[in-house]
């Protein structure tokens, strides 16, 4: 039931040194697309103070999220939610972790919508992972792995930061701050209105 994602190794510290400086120190956090649930699990025990909702729309991926996170007790049975509905639960804090690139943009769209719903003024939305910037030249790593999204599916690939915040505005979501990651990847920061 469990499964392993090589790069959550690699990257779930640095990822936690944005949470710290982020999170509320008490509440919930939304999870979307949790995938193998490596994740929760780790940021669970790093923030103690945060009740974890775990979330995915595979079935497999729900198995696994509940078998890394069994008896962690500031974390929720993993719940099945498809980020293009926008229907979440009310969070004082989302997160999504390499969702972006490798969705439908309506899957974007759709977890901005929930977020500018689910999230009380001032609530962060966090979302890490590969994106183009305007005027900055995209890494040969990230291009090549676009390439590879796109073959797997059209409709994946790398969005520009501009076009996920401009999405952004008319939910109440403002880019709050962007910080640079390991291997070419970004975090980003809304901030509810």
């Amino acid at each position: 039931m469990r499964r392993h994602a090589p790069a959550t190794e690699r990257n779930r510290d640095p990822i936690a040194a944005v949470l710290a400086e982020e999170l509320p120190a008490r509440g919930h956090v939304l999870e979307i697309a949790s995938g193998s649930g490596e994740h929760c699990a780790f940021f669970a025990g790093r923030f103690p103070g945060l009740v974890w909702q775990p979330s995915d729309p595979d079935a497999d991926a729900l198995a696994s999220i509940a078998d890394w996170c069994a008896g962690l007790a500031n974390v929720r049975a993993p719940l099945e939610i498809d980020a293009a509905t926008g229907a979440f639960p009310a969070a004082d804090a989302i997160l999504c972790v390499n969702m972006v690139h490798i969705s439908p943009w309506e899957a974007t769209l759709g977890l901005i919508a929930g977020a500018g719903a689910a999230l009380a003024p001032g609530a962060p939305l966090i979302l890490y992972g590969p994106y183009r910037r305007e005027g900055v030249e995209t890494a040969p790593s990230n291009e090549q792995f676009e390439l590879w999204l796109k073959d797997r599916d059209s409709r994946f690939g790398l969005r520009f930061v501009e076009a996920v915040t401009a999405a952004a505005v008319p939910h109440g979501l403002s880019l709050e701050r962007l910080v640079e990651m390991p291997a070419n990847n970004l975090m980003l920061v809304y901030r509810r209105a």
